[in-house]
């Protein structure tokens, strides 16, 4: 019989703390009839308060079931721009969704892809650089897959970042360069932190070959600022540094003085063409949520022919996407447009979800930021919150007087602890700031605010009351254990 020893080692070093520990506590909890108001992973559809977009569930019932085009009694259900879709896809696709594709996916939604970054940023695209994947993720898989050449490579990673990073480089057998993002200026980065990041790693032998950015951040939901873009696309070319760009929050920006700014947009401004960019989007986020289509891409920019041959002999195999996840890509970027029959339903259903976003994280913002000893950046897009909060003292312990690895298994135990008595108490389930790495002497949670904007109130109230009496205990007993349940 195998043994945990028997793995590979790469396997057991990787880490994924949005599915942890605190989650699976919470099926636990769930499966003996608590109510738990999930806040840990960003799965819109999980929810009630989101529905899908009826548009691209239409055209897809249609696409897996093409008898329904030919059905009187399914007219009806169906308006006729949705149908005239279906068949122009099957048109041009005839074999359906029940047969591999080519490896980089079908042809003629890369192309929209492609005209789809032309038209968001001004700029041209190549449908030849693009690769349908199975969400983002396949794609950073890839990337980080072809860059790392061997045990001394590394890639620089956001702290906090999301673990979907630091896993895969663990997996590859990389190695993982946190750079600290900067709190006090709403989670942008700063190029001290960098330089510092990539000296420190090269002094211990690695070699930085990419510098991985997410913007909408995640879990931070900071969104970039242009001159911030440009800093790192200088940077990266100072240090031969390839991007990996996760734009999969680029719909999600709720405040009116920042806006979405792509890397290959900003790259194209500034005339360079030296730079390496992976570009990821997705399905799962904005506004659509179909986080179960697993339906995203990849373009590539600066990037040679030769290695271009290379990914797509990566990509092949796999043999393809999903079928009906590339068909939810083509969605995303050829919406119905002004005119069609089904355009008005399609834009209110996109803007009630889109406001309804923005007034959940307005409101956890405000929330957060009234409990004492809690702090929060208010989330300027994506789906999140990093939420800062502060403990007394432990009696005789002294995290400043700790290693940099002891300080950082010592928060974790902490946040991990704080967070596992919030779900046993409270029912909230969020993941703890150490599973995303976070700055040396501070402790956080990331929350969704994806719940209802009931359940986000009742998550405001129930926290700080928790927070209030965890921090009593703490003070009393010197060490907070969690009260018993009920």
């Amino acid at each position: 019989m195998i043994t945990r020893n028997d793995l590979n080692p790469d396997l057991l070093r990787a880490e994924y703390a949005v599915r942890g520990p605190v989650p699976a506590r919470a099926k636990q909890l769930e499966a003996q009839g608590r109510k738990v108001i999930y806040c840990n992973i960003g799965n819109p559809q999980a929810f009630a308060s989101q529905r899908p977009i009826t548009y691209l569930r239409q055209l897809l019932a249609l696409v897996e079931y093409p008898a329904l085009l030919e059905d009187p009694a399914a007219r009806p259900l169906f308006p006729g721009d949705v149908m005239a879709k279906a068949r122009r896809i099957l048109e041009r696709h005839p074999s359906g969704t029940g047969a591999y594709t080519h490896e980089a996916g079908i042809p003629f939604i890369r192309k929209a892809v492609a005209d789809f970054i032309g038209r968001r940023d001004g700029i041209p695209a190549d449908p030849d650089h693009i690769l349908l994947t199975d969400g983002a993720s396949k794609g950073v898989e890839a990337a980080i897959v072809a860059l790392l050449k061997d045990r001394r490579d590394g890639i620089l990673i956001p702290i906090p970042q999301y673990p979907l990073y630091s896993a895969e480089i663990a997996l590859r057998g990389g190695r993982a360069i946190g750079y600290h993002l900067d709190e006090k200026r709403h989670w942008q980065l700063r190029e001290e932190s960098l330089t510092a990041a990539i000296s420190r790693a090269r002094a211990e032998g690695t070699r930085p070959v990419a510098i991985a950015v997410i913007n909408p951040g995640n879990p931070t939901g900071a969104v970039l600022a242009h001159e911030n873009i440009e800093m790192i696309i200088r940077f990266a070319r100072a240090h031969g540094l390839a991007i990996l760009a996760d734009e999969v929050y680029q719909e999600n920006v709720y405040v009116s003085d920042r806006r979405f700014h792509s890397f290959a947009k900003v790259m194209h401004e500034m005339g360079e063409a030296a730079v390496s960019l992976f570009s990821f989007h997705s399905v799962s986020k904005g506004f659509l949520g179909e986080c179960g289509h697993r339906g995203g891409y990849v373009e590539l920019r600066n990037i040679p022919d030769d290695v271009l041959a290379q990914l797509m002999k990566l990509q092949s195999i796999s043999l393809c996407a999903g079928v009906v996840g590339q068909l939810a890509v083509y969605v995303m970027v050829e919406p119905p447009a002004p005119g069609e029959e089904s355009y008005a339903r399609y834009v209110r259903e996109r803007d009630g979800l889109l406001a309804a976003f923005k007034a959940k994280a307005e409101m956890l913002g405000r929330g957060i930021n009234a409990i004492p000893g809690m702090s929060l950046q208010a989330p300027q897009g994506a789906l999140y919150a990093f939420v800062r909060f502060e403990l007394p003292a432990e009696p005789g312990v002294d995290p400043a007087g700790m290693g940099p690895e002891q300080q950082a298994a010592y928060e974790a135990q902490r946040d991990n602890a704080y967070c596992l008595a919030l779900l046993e108490e409270t029912g909230i389930c969020v993941v703890p700031g150490s599973g995303f790495g976070q700055e040396p002497g501070t402790l956080h949670f990331r929350t969704t605010f994806l719940p209802s904007r009931e359940e986000i109130e009742e998550l405001v109230e129930r926290l700080g009351a928790f927070h209030r009496r965890y921090v009593e205990r703490l003070a009393t007993r010197g060490s907070a254990v969690p009260a018993p349940a009920g």
